[in-house]
């Protein structure tokens, strides 16, 4: 078939295999042309087919050789219609691994139950014997709960008072005002039991209880701050109140791996175009303003950028990993410099229809937002017959 992008608002309802295949390809290109890392050997990342998820697979088992179990959910195609991007991520990743002569396998399904999480163990029981390295990087806007089988839902709403502020249809080019009304403490307690560390706890105590965890091993959680300008309804949101939770939940993991000499860490990481970032009103013009800024100063940085620093700068330097006063692994440094907000803060007063293309990163937005979705890339022609029915090899699908 011929795979062409089809839009509904913010979401992209179709992807194309090679292009995903492309991206997959070039992020591992990137992180092999930075050397080896002396990093982990056997990794489980929870989270592992699209973003910061994917990267960290890639800059594992491309850095450090590193043997990997992907856990995700996403949808396969059937015929006549795509699949997920993250699907066709995993299959070009695992054919990647394996022409490399590295194990991978994967698991899809919903990582929040307990049928997934016992048969991730056994996986790991019958290959690997113990993992060195968790990577925790869900994103899923609902839950449900595995003790009490309720179904929970994230909202992203600011607490207390309504917020009012620009944003833009970064298809259109439009900029308009936008207004989200507060939530009540049911949208807070939703949005915590998806988002914060409750299920990140559950993962570690059932591998450590199953005595999967390597001595020494270590497992990372991925958040965000962002800037003062989307604080009231991000870091000091409903979602900010999930994060708060997430970095919390760090220490009392560290505390139930001491006598495994392993540690829990959060990584604040930057803002980068996800199908998620996409949704959020506010976001995607910030993102925009971020880039040109970040372009310009030459410190921009995509996921697979951010990842393999982060592995090669912060977790596998053979030093104590740096934190800040909250513990917590900063590697959205460079976009959190003061001379960066300043000019981003600048730009964001200026910004309207008529000139946020010449002052922003539209194209680079628009860009990058294709490239979730396999679309894009200069190397695929997105002309030819593709054929749809890609499988992940280590998946009976």
């Amino acid at each position: 078939m011929i795979i062409e992008p089809r839009m509904r608002g913010f979401i992209c309802l179709t992807s194309h295999p090679d292009g995903c295949r492309q991206n997959v390809k070039d992020q591992i290109d990137y992180v092999k042309s930075n050397g080896p890392i002396d990093g982990p050997k056997k990794v489980l990342v929870i989270g592992a087919s699209t973003g910061f998820g994917l990267a960290s697979r890639i800059a594992s088992a491309f850095g450090s050789g590193a043997a990997t179990i992907g856990v995700f959910f996403e949808k396969p195609p059937t015929e006549g219609k795509t699949a997920s991007p993250g699907w066709y991520n995993s299959a070009a990743f695992e054919d990647q691994a394996h022409a490399a002569g590295l194990y991978a396998k994967s698991i899809n399904g919903d990582a929040f139950s307990k049928e997934i999480k016992q048969q991730t163990l056994d996986l790991i029981k019958a290959d690997f014997g113990k993992v060195d390295l968790v990577i925790y990087s869900l994103a899923s806007p609902v839950r449900q709960h595995p003790e009490t089988g309720v179904l929970h839902r994230s909202v992203l709403k600011p607490i207390g008072q309504t917020y009012s502020n620009k944003t833009v249809d970064f298809h259109s080019g439009v900029v308009s005002n936008i207004s989200i009304e507060p939530c009540n403490e049911e949208d807070i307690a939703n949005t915590v039991a998806v988002m914060g560390g409750e299920d990140w706890a559950m993962w570690m105590d059932d591998l450590r209880n199953a005595e999967l965890l390597a001595d020494g091993a270590m497992t990372v959680a991925y958040s965000y701050i962002g800037p003062e300008l989307t604080e009231p309804v991000y870091r000091k949101g409903t979602i900010g109140r999930a994060k708060d939770d997430l970095e919390a939940t760090a220490f009392k993991i560290t505390d139930t791996l001491k006598d495994l000499h392993g540690k829990a860490y959060v990584s604040v990481n930057k803002a980068l175009v996800t199908q998620a970032s996409s949704a959020i009103p506010v976001i995607p013009l910030y993102i925009s303003l971020l880039y040109k800024i970040m372009k310009e100063e030459g410190v921009h940085e995509g996921c697979i950028e951010q990842m393999d620093r982060l592995f090669r700068e912060r977790l596998y330097t053979g030093k104590p990993i740096p934190t800040d006063e909250k513990g917590r692994i900063r590697i959205d440094d460079w976009e959190m410099r003061k001379d960066v907000q300043d000019k981003v803060a600048g730009l964001w007063s200026q910004a309207v229809t008529e000139n946020v293309a010449e002052i922003g990163d539209l194209a680079g937005y628009r860009s990058d937002f294709y490239h979730l979705f396999g679309f894009g890339f200069d190397a695929v022609d997105y002309s030819a017959d593709t054929d749809e029915m890609v499988g992940v090899s280590s998946i009976n699908s």
